[in-house]
């Protein structure tokens, strides 16, 4: 057998680098040694409440320097990670704490009043990181402090054996389809994934300053921003909440020159950049998450003189499965060719029993299998059965691979519409009107329509000093669009809806336009 734990990208960057500075958060500069050190002593926390490897431990936390202390600290235990998003209801927390047999909640103190009532809702006790909590009155909350625990204890010696193929993470899915799914990734899933993202794919150096402002409870922070980071020996900066000009002036004061961002950042950022006389220099940008409008790319790569690298994957697969790479070249509208030992196909979308393999230049479903997928979802091995046909990952995505390998995101299936017979993929309509004078950032949805099935909606943030009309959208997209194409209706609103990892909530759209 096998062995490898996730916690050995902490550990072995703490052996090498153990003076260098791990992470930034606001004053606070904590080098590799002592997080490793502080992280062992969660570990012996962790023991202490009973936690024992292969036990669930839920972590609920925003980006602080906490986060990785108790995400490595559970991991140096054997335990295995659920991240909770910071967006979900009291409710919705306790069912992923039920869902994944959570044997403890660990709760930064600033979540501490949804995660208490999540905890008790789910039977989960709560053990708390972050500064001492304390009640409207005063005093002192009646819960485990994982800090005055380890301050008593001698910390782990180093992490607990795992083998490769255990679970290291339960990442539970956004639900869109249904009650939100957990999937299992295990240690060689993220630890290559990790290696793939430095070493192989972005290009991240040891000398490199990362922001971490991707939500690091989402797939794309967790391993892309903070495991990348620490399995290189880069330093992280943490930004706990994202706004265009917070994140420059985080990055020109802590000389940042790695970023990673989902389409909303990159948009806040070119927005906010007019302000500045001086912006950061990025030697490294990387986008996932969702497409990125070539618009967006163009605005940002001007304002801020770079490059950006688009990639796509999934919480499934780790979850990078491809990203444009220096070694192939860029190709703006592309998410590039698969990472290192993961291969990419298009298989017919129309069958779901098998996976039939289509020609170049065919539109189909993408299909993934690597070291990158997952074991599967945590007690529903009949949608594991769905979702993994003949060793392939079906995403549900639908694209295109071309001659030489680069692969086109067209569309998510399930936001695909049809209108009157005709399919029509919402990405390409926001591509053109992504490129209209005025408009900063636009969402397009399918609305029930009696006479063509559905209708093409368009939800649009406008330019403030701008003045943006409907029907000259209209007018102005039909000119650039096939007939079945073009949006019927234009609405204007302050903000598009985003959910905890930034990305646009189509759902929360059709539910408010959808009737």
């Amino acid at each position: 057998m096998t062995m490898l734990s996730l916690a050995s990208i902490l550990a072995e960057s703490a052996r090498r680098y153990p003076d260098k500075t791990a992470v930034v958060d606001g004053d606070l500069r904590v080098p590799y040694a002592r997080l490793w050190r502080e992280a062992r002593g969660y570990a012996a926390a962790l023991r202490e409440l009973g936690v024992r490897p292969g036990d669930p431990v839920a972590l609920l936390a925003p980006n602080t320097v906490d986060f990785p202390r108790a995400y490595y600290g559970a991991l140096a235990l054997g335990a295995v990670i659920v991240p909770v998003h910071l967006l979900l209801t009291a409710d919705e927390a306790a069912y992923v704490l039920r869902d994944s047999g959570a044997r403890v909640l660990i709760c930064h103190t600033s979540q501490l009043a949804m995660g208490a009532a999540a905890g008790a809702s789910a039977g989960v006790p709560v053990a708390t990181v972050g500064p001492a909590a304390g009640s409207a009155d005063g005093s002192t909350v009646d819960v485990a402090r994982l800090e005055d625990l380890a301050a008593g204890l001698e910390p782990v010696p180093s992490f607990e054996s795992r083998q490769a193929e255990d679970p290291a993470v339960i990442l539970y899915t956004s639900g869109t389809t249904g009650v939100p799914k957990g999937a299992v990734l295990t240690n060689l899933n993220l630890v290559m994934n990790a290696v793939v993202n430095t070493f192989d794919a972005n290009d991240v150096r040891p000398d490199d300053i990362v922001l971490g402002c991707l939500p690091l409870f989402h797939s794309f922070g967790q391993t892309v921003s903070m495991n990348g980071a620490f399995r290189i020996g880069a330093t992280l900066v943490m930004l706990p909440r994202f706004s265009g000009p917070a994140a420059i002036e985080v990055m020109l004061r802590e000389n940042v020159n790695v970023f990673q961002g989902v389409p909303t950042m990159y948009v806040a950022l070119a927005e906010a950049a007019a302000g500045y006389e001086r912006l950061p220099r990025l030697r490294l940008c990387v986008s996932g998450g969702a497409s990125l409008p070539l618009a967006v790319l163009e605005r940002f790569n001007a304002a801020f003189d770079t490059t950006i690298f688009e990639g796509y994957g999934l919480s499934e697969t780790s979850p990078t499965a491809t990203t444009n790479q220096p070694h192939f070249g860029t190709r703006a509208g592309t998410v590039g060719h698969p990472v290192w030992g993961v291969e990419v196909e298009i298989a017919r979308a129309e069958v779901d029993e098998s996976v039939e393999l289509l020609p170049v230049g065919e539109l189909g479903e993408i299909v993934i299998r690597g070291h990158n997928v997952f074991a599967g979802y945590l007690g529903r091995p009949e949608e594991t059965e769905r979702a993994i046909v003949d060793g392939w990952f079906r995403s549900g995505d639908l694209g295109t691979k071309d001659e030489q390998g680069f692969i086109t995101i067209v569309d998510r299936k399930k936001d695909m519409i049809i209108r009157g017979g005709f399919n029509v993929y919402p990405r390409e309509v926001e591509e053109v009107l992504a490129r209209y004078p005025g408009i900063v950032q636009v969402a397009v949805i399918g609305v029930p329509d009696a006479t063509h099935g559905e209708e093409i909606w368009a939800v649009a943030v406008a330019d403030k000093d701008t003045s943006v009309t409907e029907d000259e959208v209209i007018a102005w997209s039909r000119e650039r669009l096939g007939r079945h194409k073009y949006p019927r209706q234009v609405r204007f609103v302050d903000e598009l809806p985003v959910g905890p990892s930034h990305k646009v909530l189509k759902r929360e759209l059709r539910r408010t336009f959808g009737g």
